[in-house]
């Protein structure tokens, strides 16, 4: 019995060992160790490579919440209550947008809605980089508004969710009037159709051909005034 044992012991145990070895061996060579490079490697490094361009691009925004609503949603088994964002974002440049999103919670809710503004961002031109160059006028469903150029000093005239916008957008003197609705998502959108319409006198310029000073000096400027104008607008 002893020596059928240490038979059967003999051939079994190095087996045994070197059976142990080899899935070891690809063990470490397989799932797991691959599993370990692609968490050290792969994923870390293109987190890495996220991160960087985030903070290449990324640039400071001005985020404004106008409103949030609670909203419901009738489903088989009841009602399911979630939240509703509307926010605005510019970059207080000339360059502004609006965006809304839906939540279960408040937080994911606003940051849907400013992912959502971010992408629809506009540029708007403006004059000395304080207010408008011309008055206009912006309708959607119920909502028309009023927006007018300003003297320096006489502040954002604006109030709810024009201000928002005019605070995001950097101008520091305009006045509006809204007529009809107080929705916000209307108001929004009228001041958004108001703020398209906007044109500065080199686009103008150069779409008919002419230069800013010709065009200044046709608004019944003299030729001096008219050339530091269109200089002030070239810079």
């Amino acid at each position: 019995m002893a020596d059928e044992n240490e038979i059967q012991a003999q051939p079994g145990a190095p087996a045994a060992v070197e059976g142990g070895e080899q899935t070891e061996g690809r063990r470490g060579r397989g799932r797991g160790g691959d599993r370990n490079r692609g968490e050290r490697g792969g994923r870390g490094r293109r987190d890495d490579r996220r991160g960087n361009r985030d903070e290449e691009q990324g640039e400071e925004l001005i985020e404004k919440l106008v409103h949030i609503n609670r909203v419901s949603k009738t489903v088989k088994g009841g009602k399911r209550f979630g939240f509703a964002a509307l926010v605005v974002v510019g970059d207080g440049k000339g360059r502004a947008g609006f965006g809304h999103g839906k939540a279960r919670e408040v937080p994911e809710a606003i940051s849907k809605a400013t992912a959502s503004a971010k992408k629809a961002m506009v540029r708007v031109p403006l004059k000395e980089g304080r207010t408008l160059h011309h008055d206009g006028l912006g309708h959607f469903g119920a909502g028309k508004v009023t927006v007018r150029s300003a003297p320096a000093g006489t502040g954002i005239i604006a109030g709810g969710p024009m201000r928002a916008v005019f605070e995001s957008l950097g101008v520091a003197d305009v006045v509006t009037k809204s007529n009809g609705t107080s929705n916000p998502y209307n108001m929004i959108r009228a001041t958004f159709a108001a703020l398209g319409e906007q044109t500065s006198p080199k686009s103008v310029a150069q779409r008919r051909g002419k230069k800013v000073a010709d065009l200044l000096r046709r608004g019944g400027a003299s030729a001096e005034v008219a050339q530091a104008d269109a200089e002030a607008i070239a810079e």
